[in-house]
């Protein structure tokens, strides 16, 4: 089964993953991995961190000469503003535990809370770890779990189609996207919309205040069957909203017409099945997403994200002092005030983790040949049964 777990702080030495349950001789690709964390950090509306962080990965385990070698793969991502911040943050050594202590949590943080929880007299040690820096070790991850699919030409891409109140209501194809969203300072491959974008992230910059959005996540070849309706918690469409659900700030996950099913007939809803001898077992409409009964239907997966805005004001919300109890404007820590465009790669990447392993759980194997012969034998049993590729 494909795993992995996570760990660091946004301001500690590094960010370490574990990914277990990757087959052996799978090529990596290190650049296409990098500019995966590089796009990560782009987008208008970003901070000040980014102008610091220049995040790549350093494989140290799991990969001799760039070729997965079957067991656990363990990739760091260096923090450099660590430098900045070693006598805070060092966990070998006493540190200065006054300097950066955060007392006046905010409000839409972790910070409360995780106080409460672990005992905590500093949010530091909440905020730490309840980052979106995080999410850089998501996208390495994701991004080694996209270096797998491509063997069998799985393919992803995302774009914004929402920030505030300007939306981008057109329907896309799936390569259209993937050639122009990275032109996009906003990821909007829509022009004009893409202005009105950025005008609205400049005046509510300008008003000390953040903003949220919509993304929308695209997969394209995905094979019938991923996924299952014997068991609740094999659901694919479960496992995808937990996992973008466990992604900072997203507060929404729908697949195709999403919410939209409660708001039109049955028939307006469901998409109709067809056949012929040159296309196969096909869909007229696309309305579910290419998910029915918790598993994929062979058609592109349509995936959309709500992403709150940002909870760091620079014009902080009344709160408190988690140690006194007296009322305090909430404490300021560097940070975006739109990161929108940034979500819609994060969220990419937690899809082709998803997507990976139910593929890897589906197929079986342990190594790149024997996840071939598996995966073709299925896909001419489909074609036996009018299934075509």
């Amino acid at each position: 089964m494909l795993r992995y777990l996570t760990s660091g702080e946004s301001h500690g030495q590094s960010l370490i993953s574990i990914l277990d349950g990757v087959p052996s001789n799978i090529e990596l690709n290190i650049d296409e991995i990098n500019e995966e964390l590089k796009k990560r950090q782009s987008g208008y509306g970003r901070g000040g961190r980014m102008k610091i962080e220049q995040d790549t990965i350093n494989i140290l385990g799991g990969v001799r000469g760039k070729k997965t070698l079957g067991g656990p793969i363990s990739v760091e991502v260096k923090n450099k503003d660590y430098e900045n911040w070693s006598k805070y943050m060092n966990p070998m050594e006493d540190v200065d535990l006054e300097s950066k202590k955060v007392s006046n949590v905010r409000p839409g943080h972790a910070d409360l809370v995780g106080c409460l929880k672990y005992d905590f007299d500093d949010a530091r040690n909440v905020l730490e770890r309840s980052s979106a820096r995080e999410t850089a070790s998501r996208v390495a991850v994701g991004a080694i779990c996209k270096q797998i699919l491509k063997n069998f030409d799985i393919y992803f891409t995302s774009h914004v189609v929402q920030i505030g109140n300007i939306k981008d209501n057109n329907l896309y194809e799936f390569d259209y996207i993937k050639e122009n969203v990275d032109n996009s300072q906003v990821r909007c491959v829509n022009k004009d919309i893409e202005k009105d974008m950025i005008n609205e992230i400049d005046k509510v910059k300008s008003n000390g205040d953040t903003i949220g959005g919509v993304v929308e996540i695209r997969v394209k070849n995905v094979i019938p069957g991923l996924g299952s309706y014997t068991h609740f918690d094999k659901k694919i469409d479960g496992e995808l909203a937990m996992h973008l659900m466990g992604t900072q700030a997203i507060k929404g996950v729908e697949i195709g017409i999403g919410f939209d099913v409660a708001n039109n007939y049955g028939s307006k809803v469901m998409d109709e099945i067809i056949y012929n001898d040159e296309d196969g077992i096909r869909r007229n409409t696309n309305r579910l997403g290419g998910i029915e009964g918790g598993m994929t239907t062979g058609e592109e997966l349509i995936i959309r994200c709500a992403m709150k805005p940002i909870p760091t004001l620079y014009k902080p919300l009344n709160s408190i002092n988690i140690n006194t109890l007296e009322s305090y404007q909430a404490s300021i820590e560097r940070s975006d005030n739109c990161a929108v465009p940034a979500c819609s790669v994060v969220c990419e990447n937690v899809v082709a983790f998803v997507i990976c392993k139910y593929f890897l759980d589906k197929i079986g194997g342990d190594n790149l040949l024997d996840l071939k012969e598996n995966y073709n034998s299925y896909i001419k049993r489909l074609g036996d049964r009018g299934w075509k590729r």
